[in-house]
């Protein structure tokens, strides 16, 4: 179960980060829209997986008291 928390926070967290860096990129770049839905929703799901991942790595801290 360890294992499978451990892999689920790691790839939540990769893929958030690559969302908001895609998300950034593309409003520096002057997009307003991005694959038809707006760059700050990108950005808001992605921070929302950074989250999560934080919220699962605390959870397995937890478990290990």
């Amino acid at each position: 179960m360890d294992s499978l928390l451990r892999i689920i926070g790691n790839s939540a967290a990769v893929l958030g980060i690559l969302i908001c860096l895609v998300a950034g990129v593309s409003r520096l770049l002057g997009d307003f829209y991005l694959f038809g839905f707006e760059t700050g929703a990108f950005f808001s799901g992605g921070i929302a997986l950074m989250v999560m991942a934080c919220l699962v790595k605390l959870q397995l801290l937890a478990v290990r008291k």
